[in-house]
C-alpha cells in the first residue's frame, strides 16, 4: 500500500462536539484495588511464614526483580497505546497479531484452571466458617474421615455453584465489580491487616514470646537447598497479574496519568500485605505448627484469644470471604473481557461475540466458568489429587512465565519499532534502562521455568518418574500454545471470505498503528504522532483503514482541530 505523504485534513473528521459523549467512568483508587484483589490477599501468606524475618528479603527480591519490572513495562506500553485490549494491544503493535491473540488464550486458560485448583482447598477449609476451631482443623487435616468422598464432592459443588454466583456478578458491568473488588479487598484484607497488627502489639505486650527472631541477622534468608530456591522462585510469582486489569484502561477517565498511579498504589499495598500479614503469622504461630491451609485462622485465634475473643477466626474468615468475591469477579471479568473484545474483531466465531445490556462479554464469560468447572472436578475424581495438581500449577505457572517473556520482548521491539511514539511515562534510561529493565525480567521468567519444571523430590510418589512430570507439563503448555495459534490460522481463514467472516465491523477495537500507516505487519515507524490521534475517528480492526497516515509524519503537521477531537474523545 502506498503511504500518505502527509495527515489527513481536519474536513474528514467529525468536530469535538460530535465525539463528547458522557461516560461513567471507573476511578483510578477502584483500578488500584482490583490489582490488589488479583495479586495480594493474607491467604498468601502462611506459606511464606515458614521462612521467618528473611521473608521481608524475599518479598524485596521478588519485587525488584518481577513486580518492579512487569509494573514499568505495564505502565509505559498503557500510556504509549492506551487503546482498549491491554496485553493484546501491545503484543500486536509489536509481534503481530497471532501472538497477542495466543497470549490471551494463555491469559483465558490460566486463569480458568487456577480457579478449578482453589476449589479443593476452599472446600476443605469449609468448618473455619464455623466457632468449632478444633473440629475445623481436624476437617482440614482430613476431611474425607468426617464425611466420605461424597460428602467432600457435595462441599465442592456448593462452591462452584458460589463460583457461577461470582461469574454472574461479574456479566452485571465494570460499575459493579469495580465496586466489588474495592470494597472487597477493603473489608476483606486491608481491615483484617489492621487488625493483625493492632492485636500483635497487644499479644506482645500481656508477655507472650515472638516465634521468630527478629535479629538483623535472620534477614539474610539460610540455604536449605533447592527448596531456598523453589521458595525465590514462589515469591516472585505472586506478583504476577499486575497487567490482567489494562483491559479495562479505556474505563479510566485519564489512564495516561492514572493507571501508572493506580500500578505504584497496588505495588505499596501487595508489598505490605505480604510483608505484615506473614511477619505477624510467623511471629505468633512456631513453625513446627504452621500449616498452609489454617496458619492465618490459627494466628487470629491466638490473638483473638488475648482480647478474649478466641472466635475472632470466624470474623476474619467471612471478612476473607469479601476478598475471594473481589478476586473472583476480577479474574472473571479481566481474561474474558480482553478476550471479547478481540472476539469481535474477526478471532472468535460470531456466536462467542454476543454482549449482553452492561457491555460484557456474558457467553464468554460463562464458557470460562463451565471450563472451570470441569477442572474442579477432574482434579477432585483422580485418584491422586496431589499428584495431579501439582502438575496443573507447574504447568500453568511455566505457561504464564512463557506469557510475560513474550510481554517483555513485545516492549523491547516497540523500543525499536516504533521510538518516536509518545508515552507519558517510560522507564528512565532510555533503551539502555529497557534493556535493564527487561533483562531482569527475563531472569526472574527463566528461573522460575526452570524450577517449575524442575522434578520435586517426591515427584515419583506424586507423580511418576521425572520424565513423565516434564513431558506432562510441556505437553499441557505446548497443548495451550497450539490451541491459540489454531484458533488463529481460523480465524484468518474465516475472515478471508465475506460470507463466512467472523468479523463484526462495529467492534470496538481501534486497528493497530502499523495498520493505520499501510503496513501488512509490524514495522519501523518513526512517526511521532500520538496513538490515540491515529485512532481518532477511525474504522473498527479488521475493516479498511478510514484515514491513513504515513509513518514519517510528525505532530506538528496534525490541524488543531483533529488534537482538539482525539483529546475530546479519549
Amino acid at each position: 500500500m502506498d503511504h500518505v505523504s502527509s495527515v489527513p485534513s481536519a474536513s474528514s473528521y467529525p468536530t469535538v462536539t460530535e465525539t463528547n459523549n458522557k461516560k461513567q467512568y471507573m476511578s483510578m483508587f477502584a483500578l488500584a484495588m482490583m490489582n490488589v484483589s488479583m495479586i495480594a490477599g493474607l491467604a498468601n501468606d502462611p506459606q511464606q511464614a515458614f521462612y521467618g524475618l528473611s521473608s521481608i528479603t524475599f518479598f524485596f527480591i521478588g519485587s525488584i526483580f518481577f513486580f518492579i519490572p512487569t509494573a514499568l513495562v505495564c505502565a509505559e506500553m498503557a500510556t504509549g497505546w492506551s487503546q482498549r485490549g491491554g496485553i493484546f494491544r501491545w503484543v500486536g503493535e509489536a509481534m503481530g497479531k497471532g501472538w497477542a491473540f495466543t497470549c490471551l488464550i494463555i491469559l483465558w486458560m490460566q486463569s480458568s484452571i487456577a480457579m478449578a485448583m482453589s476449589i479443593p482447598s476452599f472446600s476443605a477449609t469449609i468448618l473455619f466458617y464455623t466457632p468449632d476451631f478444633g473440629k475445623a482443623v481436624a476437617f482440614a487435616e482430613n476431611s474425607s474421615a468426617f464425611i466420605g468422598e461424597g460428602g467432600l464432592l457435595a462441599i465442592m459443588t456448593g462452591w462452584v455453584v458460589f463460583f457461577w454466583i461470582m461469574c454472574w456478578m461479574s456479566t452485571r458491568g465494570v460499575k459493579a465489580f469495580s465496586k466489588i473488588a474495592k470494597y472487597g479487598v477493603f473489608i476483606g484484607t486491608l481491615i483484617p491487616l489492621a487488625l493483625m497488627v493492632i492485636l500483635a502489639i497487644v499479644w506482645v505486650a500481656e508477655g507472650h514470646h515472638s516465634a521468630i527472631s527478629y535479629a538483623p541477622s535472620n534477614l539474610i534468608p539460610q540455604w536449605n537447598g533447592i527448596s531456598t530456591l523453589s521458595l525465590a522462585a514462589g515469591v516472585f510469582f505472586c506478583y504476577a497479574g499486575i497487567d490482567m486489569n489494562a483491559a479495562h484502561i479505556k474505563d479510566l477517565k485519564d489512564p495516561k496519568k492514572e493507571f501508572p498511579k493506580a500500578i505504584l498504589i497496588s505495588m505499596i499495598l501487595c508489598l505490605l500485605i505480604f510483608i505484615i500479614g506473614t511477619l505477624v503469622i510467623a511471629t505468633v504461630i512456631p513453625e513446627n505448627q504452621l500449616n498452609v491451609l489454617y496458619a492465618l485462622f490459627a494466628t487470629f485465634r491466638a490473638l483473638g484469644a488475648a482480647i478474649g475473643m478466641p472466635w475472632l477466626y470466624m470474623v476474619i474468615t467471612w471478612a476473607l470471604l469479601c476478598n475471594t468475591f473481589a478476586s473472583l469477579v476480577t479474574q472473571f471479568s479481566g481474561p474474558s473481557f480482553m478476550l471479547g473484545q478481540a472476539a469481535r474483531a474477526g478471532f472468535l466465531p460470531k456466536w462467542l461475540q454476543s454482549y449482553n445490556k452492561y457491555g460484557m462479554p456474558s457467553k464468554l464469560m460463562y464458557i470460562q466458568c463451565g471450563f472451570m468447572t470441569i477442572f474442579a472436578y477432574l482434579v477432585e475424581l483422580l485418584p491422586n489429587v496431589e499428584g495431579f495438581v501439582i502438575l496443573l500449577t507447574q504447568a500453568i505457572t511455566v505457561i504464564y512465565l512463557v506469557y510475560y517473556m513474550i510481554f517483555f520482548t513485545a516492549y523491547l521491539r516497540l523500543k525499536y519499532t516504533q521510538p518516536n511514539r509518545p508515552r507519558s511515562f517510560t522507564i528512565p534510561g532510555g533503551k539502555v534502562g529497557g534493556w535493564i529493565t527487561c533483562i531482569i525480567g527475563y531472569i526472574a521468567c527463566l528461573f522460575g521455568i526452570v524450577l517449575a519444571v524442575w522434578p520435586p523430590a517426591q515427584v515419583a510418589k506424586e507423580v511418576g518418574s521425572p520424565v513423565t512430570y516434564v513431558v506432562t507439563i510441556l505437553s499441557i503448555d505446548v497443548f495451550i500454545l497450539v490451541v491459540g495459534f489454531i484458533l488463529y490460522a481460523c480465524a484468518k481463514h474465516a475472515n478471508k471470505n465475506e460470507a463466512t467472516s467472523w468479523i463484526d465491523q462495529n467492534n470496538e477495537f481501534m486497528p493497530f498503528t502499523w495498520e493505520i500507516e499501510g503496513f501488512d505487519k509490524p514495522t519501523k515507524s518513526l512517526s511521532n504522532i500520538p496513538s490515540e490521534i491515529l485512532a481518532y475517528d477511525q474504522n473498527p480492526m479488521s475493516t479498511p483503514v478510514k484515514h491513513h497516515f504515513s509513518p514519517d509524519a510528525r505532530l506538528e503537521d496534525i490541524p488543531q482541530e483533529i488534537i482538539e477531537g482525539a483529546q475530546a474523545n479519549n
